[in-house]
């Protein structure tokens, strides 16, 4: 049973370690933020710190 449990922590710290990232910029591009999983819940996406987003192409 623990050989099971050290597979599923393990497995949970790898798919939260490499979880869907990314970084977002502003339209006029001076300022930019990270995300963790999703930019809608991102902080700085929450306070609008950068204002606007860029057109993603």
């Amino acid at each position: 049973m623990s050989k099971l449990l050290k597979i599923i922590v393990v497995g949970s710290v790898l798919a939260t370690l490499t979880a869907c990232t990314g970084r977002i910029e502003n339209q006029k591009k001076n300022c930019s933020y990270d995300y963790l999983l999703h930019p809608s819940i991102s902080i700085s996406k929450v306070i609008g710190g950068c204002g606007p987003v860029a057109d993603v192409k």
